[in-house]
């Protein structure tokens, strides 16, 4: 009787199983379109883009997938239309301040807010969470009056100052840090170590990630920010390489897709560039952020 059920029974085993590889394969084919799809949606404008500014002056931008006659003449036209040098060199004084401010303030204050044992900690931990709800456009005419005042209208360093530390780089830095295990810290003080030589030498080091999360978005911020330079500066002298890109179409009498296309991929390589050089200590600094919050 035994031996009976035991047979009959590994049919229906083997139906289940062969159903259930049915599925996982069904799941898997699933996760790889759903990525196909958002790298599609992700990458296709900036490939177009790119094929764009390649492409012939005879050839229509419409015309097909790949340029036929393929030219790097655009960029060298991107060139000679406006100052790119020039504002390239604005825009990197605006975003190395940018990430020199945002490296040092947002560590600091991210380990201040790591600490216990300090009054206060959680109202300006709650304050600055708070700030994050209100949009740049809600302060924006209270930012430039304050720029105004202070006499920084039309300068690289108004341009720089609101950004001068981001809460969200604050948080990050707070996460990496309260990653570090307290007996790390305990050691620290045994040795002798004071509070600045523990932030130094104990929570810098092995924060790197977090760091490097920060220059990235510092960099992102400061190079690709359109509106608030627009608000600031008014002499052209002082253009970042956003407003340079603004008057590129103005620049030449017809209003060339190509010409624009190749602008404002010459405005992205740097920032691909920077994410590709610090991309594995980008995703470290992510996971680290994502242990303890």
């Amino acid at each position: 009787m035994s031996t009976r059920i035991s047979l009959a029974a590994e049919p229906s085993r083997s139906a289940g199983g062969g159903g259930g590889r049915r599925r996982r394969l069904l799941c898997l084919a699933g996760r790889y379109a759903t990525l196909i799809v958002v790298l599609v949606v992700m990458l296709g404008p900036i490939v177009w883009q790119f094929l764009t500014s390649i492409r012939g002056r005879t050839e229509n931008v419409y015309d097909g997938v790949l340029p036929a006659q393929p030219t790097l003449d655009h960029y060298v036209r991107v060139a000679e239309s406006f100052p790119l040098l020039q504002y390239v060199g604005n825009t990197l004084v605006v975003a190395v301040l940018a990430i020199t401010s945002n490296t040092a303030f947002a560590a600091m204050g991210g380990y201040a807010l790591s600490r216990a044992g300090w009054k206060g900690r959680r109202t300006v931990f709650t304050v600055l969470v708070a700030t994050l709800m209100f949009p740049f456009e809600s302060v924006m005419i209270s930012m430039f009056l304050t720029i105004r005042d202070m006499g920084l209208v039309d300068t690289l360093v108004g341009v720089w100052l609101p950004g001068a530390v981001s809460v969200l780089n604050i948080m990050v830095m707070r996460a990496a840090f309260l990653a570090v295990p307290r007996e790390v810290e305990e050691a620290a003080v045994l040795d002798g170590a004071d509070e600045w030589a523990r932030f130094t030498r104990v929570f810098l080091p092995t924060a790197k990630g977090a760091l490097a999360v920060v220059c990235i978005t510092s960099f992102m911020g400061a190079w690709d920010d359109f509106l608030w330079p627009l608000l600031v500066l008014t002499d052209s002298d002082h253009y970042t390489l956003q407003l340079g890109l603004k008057t590129l179409a103005g620049a030449t009498t017809v209003n060339d897709q190509r010409l624009i296309a190749a602008g404002a991929m010459t405005a992205l390589l740097p920032m691909l560039l920077l994410f590709l050089a610090l991309q594995r200590f980008f995703f470290k600094g992510v996971g680290d952020g994502a242990v303890k919050t």
